[in-house]
Formats: C-alpha cells, sequence, structure tokens
C-alpha cells in the first residue's frame, strides 16, 4: 500500500511541476514578442535595488498597517513552505519526518513554522475583513470589482486552507506520537516543535489512532496538492507578482523619476518645425538611412519592450494606481 502511495505522490509531483513549467514557458513566449531592451548596466545597483524591494518589502512597509501584514504573510508563507523539501522527500521514500534527524534544531524549525503560520492566518483574515468588509476606498473602484476581487479573495481562502491543513497535520502527528502509534513513535520523546498545534491536539484526543492516521494523512496530502495546485494557479493570478517581482524590480529603470526619453523621431520633427530654412523633403544627409518613420505609441503587443510586458504580468492590481492618479482624483472615470 506505501509503494502505491508513493507513486501517487511522485505523479501529483511530476505533474505538478511539469503544468507549471510549460505555464512559464508560455508566458516567457509572450514577453519575447516584445522588442528587445538591454537593462543588463550597473548589475550591482540593480541587484542592491531588488534585495531592498523584492527582498526586503521596503516599498509595502510605506503604509504601516497593511505593510506589516503584508511583511508577515510574505515571509511566514514563503518559510513555512521550506517544509515542503520533507513532504516532497517522505512522500518519493514512503519516510515520516525525514529531517527530524537534525535534534532539537528541528523542533525549533517545526515550531517557528507552526508561529508563522498562525501569524500568516491571523494576518490573511484580517486582509480579508480590509477587502470585504472596511470600506477602503481604493478597493470600491470599478477596476477592481469582478475577477480582481474574486482573485484576491480566492488567494486569501487559499492560505488559510493550506495553513489550518498544516496545523491540523501537526497536531494529529502530535496526538499520534503522544499515543505512541506505530510509524509515529519515536524514541526519546517527542519529534518536532508544536508551540500551537499542541493545543488543537486535545480536540482530536478521544480518537481512535486508526482515525487519527487518516485524518493526518489527508490534511498532509490535501496540504502538498493544495500547494502545487496554487503554484499553478498562479499564472492565471494577479499574484503571479510574487515570483516576477524579483526580475520586474531588477530590470526596472535605474534614472531619477520623471526623466523622460528622447524621442529621436519627435526631436527630429520639432527641429524642422523651428528651422524656417528646414527642407522637410531633403534628402537624407550623409551617413543617415532613409527609413520608415518610427511609430508612436503601440496598437500591437510587438510595439512594446520586454520589460513592459513582463511589468504588465507582475502588476499585483491593487488599485493604488487609481487611487493616487490626479485624473481620477477629479472624479472623471478615468484610469491608469
Amino acid at each position: 500500500m506505501q509503494i502505491v502511495a508513493q507513486i501517487l505522490f511522485l505523479i501529483a509531483l511530476v505533474f505538478g511541476i511539469a503544468f507549471f513549467v510549460r505555464n512559464i514557458k508560455r508566458m516567457l513566449r509572450n514577453i519575447k514578442l516584445g522588442k528587445t531592451i538591454d537593462r543588463s548596466d550597473h548589475s550591482s545597483e540593480r541587484w542592491s535595488k531588488t534585495l531592498r524591494i523584492a527582498f526586503g518589502q521596503s516599498k509595502m512597509v510605506k503604509k504601516p498597517v497593511s505593510g506589516f501584514l503584508h511583511v508577515i504573510v510574505y515571509l511566514g508563507f514563503i518559510i513555512i513552505n521550506i517544509e515542503v523539501l520533507e513532504i516532497i522527500i517522505d512522500g518519493l521514500f514512503g519516510t515520516h519526518r525525514i529531517l527530524s534527524f537534525m535534534g532539537s534544531f528541528y523542533n525549533v524549525l517545526i515550531g517557528i513554522f507552526e508561529v508563522l503560520a498562525l501569524l500568516v492566518l491571523v494576518g490573511v483574515i484580517i486582509f480579508w475583513i480590509r477587502r470585504n468588509v472596511l470600506n477602503i476606498y481604493r478597493f470600491l473602484s470599478r477596476e477592481l470589482k469582478g475577477w480582481p476581487k474574486n482573485d484576491a479573495n480566492y488567494i486569501l481562502y487559499f492560505e488559510m486552507v493550506l495553513m489550518s491543513l498544516f496545523l491540523i497535520m501537526n497536531a494529529t502527528d502530535y496526538q499520534l506520537q503522544i499515543s505512541g502509534a506505530a510509524h509515529y513513535a519515536h524514541e526519546g520523546g517527542i519529534i518536532g516543535g508544536f508551540p500551537i498545534s499542541q493545543f488543537i491536539a486535545p480536540l482530536f484526543e478521544s480518537l481512535s489512532n486508526s482515525t487519527l492516521i487518516i485524518i493526518e494523512r489527508a490534511a498532509w496530502w490535501l496540504h502538498i496538492l493544495g500547494i502545487l495546485f496554487f503554484l499553478n494557479y498562479l499564472y492565471y493570478s494577479k499574484h503571479l507578482h510574487i515570483l516576477l517581482a524579483f526580475p520586474n524590480v531588477y530590470f526596472s529603470k535605474l534614472k531619477p523619476k520623471g526623466e523622460m526619453d528622447n524621442l529621436e523621431a519627435v526631436k527630429k520633427e520639432v527641429a524642422l518645425m523651428m528651422d524656417p530654412n528646414a527642407d522637410p523633403f531633403a534628402a537624407p544627409a550623409e551617413g543617415e538611412e532613409e527609413g520608415e518613420p518610427e511609430k508612436f505609441g503601440a496598437s500591437d503587443v510587438m510595439d512594446l519592450n520586454q520589460v513592459q510586458l513582463l511589468n504588465s504580468y507582475t502588476c499585483t492590481e491593487c488599485g493604488r494606481c487609481t487611487a493616487e492618479c490626479p485624473a481620477n482624483q477629479t472624479g472623471k472615470k478615468l484610469s491608469p
């Protein structure tokens, strides 16, 4: 029976990763439709900016409440998923808590995961209340109704379920270790630190070991399958920025805000208009090539550059650009 579970786990893992890779390739194909642009300069400055903004979430903390909650949910969710490594090893080889050989460090690690899981759960609930109960202005704009609102709620529900499954899995594991169930009992005491789930475990103490194993295995399977589903849902969600925020920041402009690119075609046209003696029909000067005039604006995806297409995939659809737009603030139905 164990070998069947391992085979099913391998199939789910391969399918989940393969589908994710397929979607990433589709996205890269779409981005490459744009014009090439060189953003390889000043690599040290770009890395510093990426570490500060994408990893350090420096822009988010400018909004104290939402920023603090976002950092907790972001870091908590990322750090907790380190345990996915252990789940993958256990699923492939039929082991149980394979990394427990690390002893007290492992217990501390699991304890940190549980505290973070609780903080993420609380943070996500507050986010849900802010988005659905409190009348925050930017959430009321028409751009954030329909799919953007539903998508944000789906992600919040996902995280609530995943964190709950993680704590239920640990609570039933803790109860099984106490009862000395085979495959869960360990010499030398309880394996894993359970500062949160130990208070959930009493809810399951009246259940038989066989029932506890079913609940623990169900939570374990749903947790890893949920993560694989979440990974592939990102491609269709505004939360794709979780992955693309890093290249988005790295390839962003390093020029001061407000500095505009000089369009040579526009400059040439203005120069002709300002010079009364200029002949707009004159042959090109020596060394210049006469070609098609440069296109203004964008009428198709190929008229944008690759960084602009990357930016479009990275948009968080948070409504802040509309809330800060001077034209929109006048009451007109104008939005970035």
